[in-house]
C-alpha cells in the first residue's frame, strides 16, 4: 500500500489538512512583507544639500528659506532643486534674476542633506544618507537579502530533510524573527547589511518547509488547489504591507511590525503536526503512526484507525525507495534532461526577474506609493485565480508563454508611453504584475510536472536558486536608469519576452502521466 492510499482513506483534504494551511498562513504572512520592504525602508524622500553651514560665513540667516536655497543650491531642469550639488559661493544676483546660474561652478555636497520627513519619519537613505554617490548602497540591501535568501534555500531543504520539516520549521521562526528584530536596531550600514542577509537567510526556511508539509499532506487530487490558497497567504501580505507602511512611517519599526506575525506563529507551531511521509522514510513508524490516527480522528475517519500498523506503514516505505541515490548531477547527466534543466532555469530566472523588477519599482511611476504597493498586492488574487483554471483550459505551456509576453508587452507600451500620463503608467505597471504573477504561479506548477519523480526534489530546488539569482538581480537592474531612464524597463522586458521564448520549446503536461524516471524524459 502507498503513502496515497492511506492518505485517501482518511481524507487527504479535510479538517486537518486545513488546520496545516492555515497555521502556514500566519508565518508566511511575513515572508512577502520581507520580499518588498525595501520599498518602503529604502525609500528616498525628496532631498538637497544641508545648507546650513553657509549661514556664518555668507551671512544667509537674514534671507528667507526659499531666498536661501535659491542662492545656494542649482535648478534641475524640471525646475526642482538639484539633490547632489551645492553651489561653491552663494550666487546672490539669483535672487534678482534666477536664470543667469548656468556658468555658477558647483560642488557636492559638502555636510550631508535635508530630508523631507513629510512622507517617511525615517529611512535606510536619511540614517546612514544612502544618496547621490551612496546611492547604490540604498539598492544593495535588497540584493545581499535575497543573496541570504538564495543560500538558505539550500540549506534549510538539506536540512528538512535531514532533521524534519516541522523541527526546522520552528528553526526558521526564531533565527528569522532575531535577526529581523536585531536588524531594526543596527548602528551602522554594514551592521544592517549583515543583518538583513541572515534574515533572508532564515525566513526562507518558512516558504521552503511549509510548502513542502502542505504538499506531504494533502491528497493528489487537491494539491493544486492548495498550491493556489498557499500562495495567496503572498497575495494577501502584499496588500497588507502597505498599510502597515502607511500607518508606521519608521523604518526601524517597521521592520518590527512586520515581524511580529512570527510571534503568533511560534505559538501556534505546537500544532503543525511532522509530514508522515518523512516519517516512514527515516523508519519512525511509531510517530508516523501517532500523527495518521490524529489526522483520522480530526477527519472524521476513526473507524480505519485500527488499520494503521507499523507493518503496513512499512510497506508503503518499501514501495517507495529508490534504485539509487540522486543528485544534482543527474540534471546535466543525459541530453534531455539537459535541455530541460537549462530551459526551465532561464524561465525560472526571467520569471522571478520581470516579477521583482516591477514590485520594486513603485516609486517610478509618480503616483502614491501606498496605493501603487495596495493595488500591486491585490492584482495577484485575480491572476492567480484565472492560473487556477486555465491550467486546466488551454494547458501549462500557453498560459506561461502568454503570462510571459503580455509582462513583456505591458513593460513595452510603458518605455513609449510619455512620463508625464503617471496614471496611465501605473495602470499598464499594474496590470503586468498581475500578468508577472500569474507567471510565476503557473511555473511552480509547471515545473514539478515536467521534472521525473526520481529528481523532482532536485530539480525543483535547482530552479529555486536560479529565481533567488533572479530576484537578487531585479534591484541592480533598476539602477540602470542612471545610464539611460528606460534601460530598466527595456532590460526587464526583454527578460519577459526571453522566458516566454524559451517557456514555448517545453512540452505540455496537462492530462499527462508524471515522468518517473530520468528515461521517461529521454525518450520524449
Amino acid at each position: 500500500m502507498k503513502f496515497e492510499n492511506i492518505l485517501a482513506d482518511i481524507n487527504g483534504f479535510g479538517r486537518f489538512q486545513k488546520m496545516i494551511l492555515v497555521i502556514s498562513f500566519i508565518g508566511r504572512f511575513t515572508l512577502p512583507c520581507h520580499f518588498v520592504l525595501n520599498n518602503f525602508i529604502g525609500a528616498v524622500p525628496s532631498h538637497h544639500c544641508d545648507i546650513s553651514s553657509l549661514d556664518e560665513v555668507f551671512f544667509l540667516s537674514n534671507l528667507s528659506e526659499a531666498e536661501r536655497l535659491s542662492v545656494s543650491i542649482p535648478l534641475k531642469e524640471d525646475g526642482s532643486l538639484n539633490s547632489c550639488q551645492m553651489f561653491a559661493e552663494p550666487q546672490y544676483h539669483l535672487l534678482l534674476n534666477s536664470s543667469g546660474a548656468a556658468d555658477a561652478p558647483t560642488v557636492p555636497c559638502q555636510n550631508g542633506w535635508v530630508y523631507d520627513n513629510t512622507t517617511f519619519k525615517s529611512t535606510l537613505t536619511s540614517q546612514w544618507d544612502l544618496v547621490c554617490d551612496s546611492r547604490g548602497k540604498n539598492k544593495a540591501t535588497a540584493s545581499i537579502f535575497f543573496v541570504g535568501v538564495m543560500f538558505g534555500a539550500i540549506t534549510f531543504g538539506s536540512l528538512s530533510d535531514r532533521f524534519g520539516r516541522r523541527i526546522m520549521l520552528l528553526v526558521s521562526y526564531v533565527s528569522g524573527m532575531l535577526t529581523a528584530v536585531a536588524s531594526a536596531f543596527s548602528t551602522s550600514y554594514v551592521m544592517f547589511a549583515v543583518l538583513r542577509f541572515f534574515t533572508g537567510f532564515c525566513i526562507t526556511g518558512i516558504v521552503i518547509v511549509s510548502t513542502v508539509l502542505n504538499v506531504e499532506w494533502v491528497d493528489i487530487e487537491h494539491r493544486k488547489l492548495v498550491g493556489v490558497i498557499d500562495s495567496l497567504s503572498w497575495t494577501f501580505g502584499s496588500a497588507a504591507l502597505a498599510a502597515i507602511a502607511y500607518f508606521v512611517t519608521d523604518w526601524r519599526w517597521l521592520i518590527v511590525s512586520v515581524t511580529s506575525p512570527l510571534t503568533l506563529a511560534i505559538i501556534t507551531w505546537r500544532w503543525m503536526p511532522e509530514s508522515a511521509r518523512w516519517l516512514i522514510a527515516n523508519g519512525k513508524l511509531e510517530q508516523a503512526q501517532m500523527y495518521l490516527k490524529e489526522c483520522a480522528k480530526m477527519n472524521g475517519t476513526t473507524e480505519l484507525i485500527d488499520t494503521f500498523k507499523t507493518e503496513t506503514l512499512s510497506t508503503a516505505v518499501v514501495n517507495e525507495k529508490r534504485a539509487r541515490p540522486y543528485s544534482y548531477s543527474d540534471l546535466i547527466r543525459t541530453p534531455n534532461m539537459r535541455k530541460l534543466a537549462l530551459r526551465t532555469g532561464i524561465v525560472w530566472f526571467c520569471v522571478a526577474s520581470a516579477f521583482y523588477g516591477i514590485s520594486f519599482n513603485i516609486t517610478g511611476f509618480g503616483l502614491n506609493i501606498y496605493l501603487t504597493q495596495f493595488t500591486y498586492g491585490l492584482i495577484e488574487l485575480p491572476a492567480k485565480v484565472s492560473v487556477y483554471y486555465l491550467l486546466d483550459k488551454i494547458g501549462r505551456r500557453r498560459t506561461e508563454v502568454g503570462a510571459l509576453l503580455m509582462v513583456g508587452i505591458c513593460l513595452g507600451i510603458n518605455i513609449v508611453i510619455p512620463k508625464g500620463m503617471s496614471t496611465i503608467r501605473t495602470v499598464v505597471a499594474i496590470i503586468g504584475k498581475g500578468f508577472s504573477a500569474a507567471s510565476f504561479a503557473t511555473i511552480v506548477l509547471y515545473s514539478s510536472e515536467l521534472y521525473p519523480t526520481v529528481i523532482r526534489q532536485n530539480g525543483m530546488g535547482y530552479n529555486s536558486f536560479l529565481a533567488r539569482i533572479g530576484v537578487a538581480v531585479a534591484p541592480l537592474i533598476l539602477l540602470l536608469d542612471e545610464v539611460w531612464k528606460d534601460l530598466p524597463q527595456v532590460v526587464l522586458c526583454f527578460l519577459a519576452l526571453l522566458g516566454a521564448t524559451v517557456a514555448s520549446m517545453l512540452s505540455e503536461t496537462r492530462d499527462r502521466c508524471l515522468p518517473e524516471t530520468i528515461e521517461d524524459i529521454e525518450r520524449q
